[in-house]
């Protein structure tokens, strides 16, 4: 009896196992199926995603190669432009003198910019009294000039100075006249000029005298370049009032070519006179 339990119990041991096998193996099967295809499917997406980032990056590198050569090509066309314009018979390179002409021409832009001499001669707050009470504003008197025979002087008005100044630079540049001077330093002759109350009197200098004069008749003849004169001025103190009769005066100058062409003379003929007049003021004086 013992025999056959023993017997009886290894086989049913053996067929539970083998059953056990079999379920193992079942779902063994059914498990490693779906796990492959989720597998595949990642695998197809790695891929997929690569190939698009291949995709993009040969897509940036044509836009790239194509705005180069844009620019290229631009640029080449800019450059035909520019030989096209430059004069036969030059070379193209640029020498050191080039370079010097170049910074010359610059030079001379900056002073053709700052050429002009101004010269604030005063600058006085007005009241306009309304029904509110008063507006205060300020005028401002200007002369501007070159250095060289040119002058213009003009006013101007505003509720800040800088304003009123530049309203007074711009139209003396607008009102600007041209003064005959003797080698760029003193008058040809004395001049008398007269504004409302402002008389003045100018007289030329020789050589060292220097500018002899007030304030506002200073500025002008500064703007004005001369460096040799005695001015006079009679009746009035209003800088307004000498600035015009000083130019009311400088109107009135001549020089010798002016005056032989009125006359129909040759220029040498009244500078000889002058001469021979300066030689008998000098014998009369010794």
């Amino acid at each position: 009896m013992t025999e056959e339990k023993k017997e009886n119990l290894e086989k049913s041991k053996s067929s539970i196992s083998d059953t056990k096998a079999k379920d193992i193996s079942a779902k063994n099967k059914d498990v490693k199926p779906s796990e492959n295809a989720e597998i595949s499917k990642k695998e197809e997406s790695l891929k997929s995603s690569k190939v698009e980032e291949k995709s993009v990056t040969q897509k940036s590198a044509k836009i790239d190669d194509k705005k180069q050569k844009t620019s290229h090509s631009k640029d080449d066309k800019k450059n035909e432009k520019l030989t096209s314009k430059m004069p036969i018979g030059k070379d193209k390179t640029t020498s050191p003198k080039d370079n010097s002409l170049n910074t010359s021409d610059s030079q001379n832009k900056v002073v053709e910019q700052n050429e002009y001499i101004e010269k604030l001669v005063s600058i006085n707050r007005v009241a306009k009294v309304v029904k509110g009470g008063r507006r205060f504003s300020f005028a401002a008197l200007v002369v501007v000039g070159d250095g060289n025979g040119m002058v213009g002087h003009g006013k101007g008005k505003a509720k800040e100075v800088p304003e009123a100044i530049k309203k007074a630079t711009d139209e003396a540049k607008n009102r600007m006249i041209r003064v005959p001077l003797r080698q760029g330093k003193t008058l040809h002759h004395d001049i008398k000029g007269r504004f409302d109350s402002g008389k003045v009197y100018l007289r030329s200098a020789p050589s060292g005298t220097g500018v002899i004069a007030g304030g506002p008749m200073r500025a002008v003849f500064e703007a004005l370049g001369i460096q040799d004169i005695v001015a006079k001025s009679v009746g009035t103190s209003n800088p307004h009032n000498m600035v015009r009769a000083t130019f009311e005066a400088l109107k009135s100058a001549s020089s010798p070519k002016i005056i032989a062409m009125r006359r129909g003379l040759k220029i040498n003929d009244i500078t000889k006179r002058r001469k021979v007049n300066q030689l008998g003021t000098e014998d009369g004086k010794n």
